[in-house]
């Protein structure tokens, strides 16, 4: 029995991993100067579930990188920013690497 349970938990958790969003972009508003990327990337590094942080300043664009398995609620990342001084416009959760939401915002720097 406990072995059964051993691997319906497993099962679970390797599907709940398999669904869950490898990378979280939100736009934010309020990022103005370096300063403002650096005490964001400070602010979400400090999670344990985060991998990497991505910002653009001039797309006004947060983006984390989870590490496998890990999860951040949307209230976290709500509060983590709004409590740095920032106003989280919109949360989107993908499974595109951090570089390639780079080269898609460096994309669409250039056709401007």
């Amino acid at each position: 029995m406990k072995t059964f349970t051993r691997t319906v938990f497993l099962l679970l958790m390797a599907a709940a991993s398999a669904v869950s969003a490898k990378t979280i972009e939100m736009d934010v508003n309020g990022l103005v100067c370096a300063f403002c990327a650096q005490g964001i990337e400070k602010t979400l590094k400090s999670f344990d579930a985060t991998a990497e942080v991505y910002v653009s300043l001039e797309n006004r664009i947060v983006a984390v990188a989870l590490k496998d398995g890990a999860e951040l609620t949307d209230e976290e990342l709500t509060k983590a920013i709004t409590d740095s001084g920032y106003a989280v416009v919109a949360i989107r959760r993908s499974d595109a690497t951090l570089q390639a939401i780079r080269d898609r915002v460096s994309r669409e720097a250039d056709d401007e």
